[in-house]
């Protein structure tokens, strides 16, 4: 059966694990294919609230099977702890494998990402100080320790590996951040320890889930971030380490290009993003405040708060196009409620030029004024609407409105937390 890429179409946090977790109650397989434990995803089930960091939304169903893909870094200390915690509460989960190709997160990576933030001062990029960045530099620059080097056996191979790594970075702990040395041998000490814990979840990804499909299973493949945080189209340079994209996210789950059928593009009914860097649409005003309280705008990860804008259009088209979405999902339209008026960016301005897309250089991204379309609000509660007819005829048109301007049909709608809070649009959306 051809796979389905769930993927974020604004910088993130725009609801794909609860995207994931409706489309995961009939697939086979849920994939994670990219990013780290800095990319939290929030599931809410009638068993409460769960925080995802880097296991697939698809592990609350008991009939599926969830995968860690190859394009992940993998921090193992946070993995394990998220695997214990979710154990603690009883949950019926499914199963669980990581891919032996997978790049560690090793114990300098957060501290070389610290450092170097705190290095930039005012000119940082706002990173979640994980390691990921540094992991990712290792990965490119073929440097780095993977899965299977953690794995009982590789013992002698890691620590020939680590003694080539190690003094590059203490020199650089040492003599350009004033910091203290790591220790070879605790470094191998905790590496053995975490491989041990997770031996029995590795396996060769990439050959599992091609024999899945070759066995006709339904697979999901879940991105993590956004479209606009991708390292080579997103706002450079404060975007993630990784791509974010349905090419990204092939690469990263071991899938072919040809084996994806639907991409779902996932986009809040506002837009938000952490961090530094350009966000034309901001809000920094009382509307601004109102959704992020309204919205709970604070990192699942994090906790930090996230800026808050109107729709960007300019930015949700360039996504949609880019991906080749054939579908999209508009989360948290229930937040919108209150607003009497609703603005849409339609297009930028830049000087006497108006642009239909994102400029690739940082200062003009930085510098775009955009151009908004005014729709009435609906001032009325959406979240117990069973259907797309139950939506109030503005919240309807704010809907159409925003399907016509990224130029993709939006199938399911978000009024609300829980699972049940889905406005299913078109019947092939359940598919």
């Amino acid at each position: 059966m051809p796979v389905t890429i769930v993927l974020g179409g604004q910088w993130g946090d725009e609801g794909k694990g609860k995207i994931t977790d409706a489309l995961a109650a009939t697939a086979d397989i849920v994939i994670r294919p990219n990013g780290s434990t800095n990319a939290g995803h929030t599931v809410v089930t009638d068993d409460g609230i769960f925080k995802l960091h880097v296991i697939p939304s698809g592990i609350l169903y008991p009939h599926c099977t969830c995968i860690i893909g190859a394009g992940v870094a993998v921090s193992p200390p946070d993995l394990l702890r998220e695997i214990a915690a979710l154990r603690e509460r009883h949950a019926r989960l499914g199963q669980l494998y990581l891919s032996d190709r997978a790049h560690v997160i090793m114990p300098y990576h957060p501290l070389l990402d610290l450092y170097e933030e705190q290095r930039r001062g005012a000119a940082g990029i706002g990173t979640t100080l994980r390691g990921n960045g540094p992991a990712f530099t290792d990965k490119v620059a073929r440097r780095g320790i993977r899965v299977a080097d953690l794995l009982p056996g590789s013992e002698a191979h890691l620590r020939q590996k680590l003694e080539m790594l190690l003094p590059e970075k203490n020199t650089l702990f040492v003599h350009l951040y004033h910091q203290q040395p790591l220790d070879l041998d605790e470094l191998l000490k905790e590496a053995r320890t975490w491989g041990e814990a997770l031996a029995p979840f590795v396996i060769a990804a990439e050959v599992f889930v091609q024999d899945a499909l070759a066995a006709g299973k339904h697979v999901i493949v879940e991105a993590a971030q956004g479209t606009m945080l991708d390292l080579d189209y997103g706002t450079y340079p404060y975007v993630t380490s990784s791509s974010p994209t349905a090419a990204g996210a092939c690469q990263g789950a071991g899938i072919a290009p040809t084996q994806v059928e639907r991409v779902v593009g996932v986009f809040k009914a506002y837009t938000t993003r952490v961090g530094a860097g350009p966000f034309p649409t901001e809000l920094t005003d009382e509307t601004g405040q109102l959704l992020r309280e309204r919205g709970r705008e604070y990192g699942t990860t994090t906790g930090r708060p996230r800026r808050v804008g109107w729709f960007d259009a300019v930015a949700a088209r360039y996504t949609a196009r880019l991906n080749g979405m054939t579908e999209a999902a508009l989360t948290k339209l229930d937040m919108l409620d209150p607003l009497p008026e609703i603005r849409v960016c339609v297009g930028y301005r830049l000087g006497d030029r108006e642009l239909t897309a994102p400029p690739a250089q940082l200062d003009q991204c930085m510098a775009v004024e955009p151009v908004y379309e005014i729709l009435p609000g609906w001032q009325t509660d959406t979240s117990q609407a069973a259907s797309f007819a139950d939506l109030p005829p503005a919240a309807q048109r704010y809907v159409e409105r925003i399907e016509e301007l990224i130029g993709v049909p939006i199938t399911m709608i978000g009024i609300g937390p829980a699972r049940r809070q889905i406005v299913w649009r078109h019947a092939s959306a359940l598919a």
